[in-house]
């Protein structure tokens, strides 16, 4: 009677431990830049889908699976993009693909049909230029809102507070050029004057020409279309040159960093557009969950940013796409289950895809930077 529930006992171990190590994974996988002027940009990117498939992987999973998120560095170079995509494809068979960052990057992507030949979702990607939108392109997902709908917002705040004297930094590449096309054409629509335009070259910070030719253009008000460090150190060299006009800056450009860059005197009085909900909101209820994951598991080496809460609602998304997707979910069946969401509340924050729209998101706002660094409605 003893062996018998002795070998009853082994055997219930055996099983629950084959069943532990087949449990099922879903693997998804990000291609980014971890390094070079770009690096905070994916790597928060990272850290808030990260924090949200922690979240759910410790409630059990989605339909009992696990999911795992792995992530290599393309440096934000285009064809390092295409390479480690492709690379991961064979290596790593990502269900889907999240949060890669750059238009460029994103362009080459589709240009060089690395999702359709594997038939591979990609969701939430750091850009939103408006030949992105364009393309609606079946497996190219999108939860932020478009870089023109961005500029339309700061247009049309500036210009009814009496400002039409316009000036634009840009980014010399897809990026750049296609929000520069969006920018020209907001301006001309409200009688505004492009005052001037001038251009970096992409993963540099080389602004000083840029700053020379428009503080001599003498606008009122600076659009900054450019990443993060290189909005720092236009800002930087301008402030230093005396040019007193407003910079406002695109939701690629990240607050805390420029004021880390630069340090607050000089970062004071920047504005810059938001496509998430503010990190520091208590009313909004997504931004709640992500305080209360972030508290409970404690990212290290990142702050609670826009960047972080982009990364956490595009994983987010895709959490409720595997959920309508099934157990033993495909690409195909996720990608289908992607454009049922149609209003989708994330948590005061909604998404909504259809066979013919993959631009989920409309949210924009606007914040500034204080005198103490933070950023204010």
């Amino acid at each position: 009677m003893k062996l018998t529930w002795l070998f009853r006992l082994i055997l219930t171990a055996i099983l629950l431990g084959i069943g532990q190590a087949g449990a099922a994974i879903v693997v998804v996988g990000q291609v980014a830049a971890f390094s070079g002027p770009l690096a905070p940009t994916g790597t928060h990117m990272r850290a808030g889908a990260q924090l949200y498939f922690d979240a759910v992987n410790q409630e059990g999973g989605i339909h009992g699976a696990s999911i795992r998120l792995v992530s290599i560095d393309d440096g934000y170079k285009s064809e390092e993009t295409v390479r480690l995509a492709r690379e991961m494809i064979r290596q790593s068979q990502p269900l889907a693909f999240i949060g890669f960052v750059g238009t460029g990057n994103v362009e080459a992507i589709l240009d060089q049909k690395v999702l359709s030949e594997a038939g591979i979702p990609l969701i939430a990607v750091r850009s939103g230029a408006e030949s992105l939108m364009r393309r609606n392109d079946p497996l190219l997902f999108m939860t932020r809102a478009s870089y023109a709908q961005e500029i339309d917002k700061i247009i049309d705040q500036y210009t009814t507070t009496g400002n039409s004297r316009f000036a634009i930094l840009y980014q010399d590449d897809p990026f750049g050029q296609d929000a520069l096309l969006s920018a020209q054409q907001s301006i001309r629509k409200v009688g505004g004057s492009l005052v001037a335009k001038e251009s970096y070259a992409k993963n540099t910070t080389e602004v000083g020409a840029a700053v020379k030719a428009i503080a001599a253009a003498k606008p009122q008000v600076v659009i900054l279309i450019a990443n993060t460090a290189a909005s720092a150190e236009f800002v930087k060299q301008s402030r230093a040159a005396g040019n007193l006009a407003q910079y406002v800056a695109l939701s690629v450009t990240d607050g805390a960093q420029v004021v880390q860059r630069i340090g607050v005197d000089k970062a004071e009085g920047l504005a810059l557009t938001q496509v998430v909900p503010d990190p520091n909101s208590n009313t909004v209820p997504l931004i709640r969950e992500i305080q209360n994951n972030f508290a409970k598991f404690k990212p290290k080496d990142v702050a609670l940013n826009h960047t972080f809460v982009e990364g956490y609602l595009g994983a987010k998304v895709l959490g409720e796409a595997l959920r309508r997707a099934g157990p033993n979910p495909t690409r195909k069946k996720l990608r289908d289950a992607l454009e049922t969401l149609r209003n989708y509340d994330a948590g005061g924050v909604f998404i909504s895809f259809t066979p013919k729209q993959h631009a989920g998101s409309r949210f924009v706002d606007i914040t500034i930077l204080n005198r103490s660094g933070k950023l204010l409605r």
